[in-house]
């Protein structure tokens, strides 16, 4: 599976983790392996786990980011890509800060409304603009 893939499935988990809050992200990925919505891939796990383990830290800093945007209007589908983006760029060193900016407004585009592509571009892109010039 390509890393792209693994990525999209790693979304529609925190997409679907979104709708439920409170169930436990493993089962909800086992629910989605039994019912082949999702894939065996230790990279989906991968960046889903690393979301969720660091999920206060990272809708933290998506609120710093949108400083006039509650999460609550943001849409789900750009919260998912942007609560993807920023747990990779802050805890995943080996993936390139590009790739996962692309990666993410490409699900956006794929999945959103016409502003989330747009909406998650610029805030991923002022959280690396951030972290250059630290």
């Amino acid at each position: 599976m390509t890393r792209s893939k693994a990525r999209e499935q790693a979304f529609a988990l925190l997409f679907e983790k979104s709708f439920h809050p409170d169930a436990d992200l493993g089962v909800l990925a086992e629910l989605s392996l039994i019912n082949g919505t999702l894939e065996d891939d230790p990279f989906t796990l991968r960046l889903a786990e690393c979301v969720w383990g660091n999920l206060y830290a990272v809708d933290e800093i998506i609120e710093e980011l949108t400083e006039r945007w509650t999460k609550a209007r943001i849409s789900r589908v750009a919260l998912a890509a942007l609560r993807l983006g920023v747990a990779e760029i802050n805890f995943c060193d080996d993936i390139p800060h590009s790739v996962t900016i692309n990666e993410c407004v490409k699900l956006c585009k794929q999945y959103g409304e016409v502003a989330d592509a747009g909406f998650v571009n610029g805030i991923l892109g002022a959280l690396v603009r951030g972290k250059s010039d630290e």
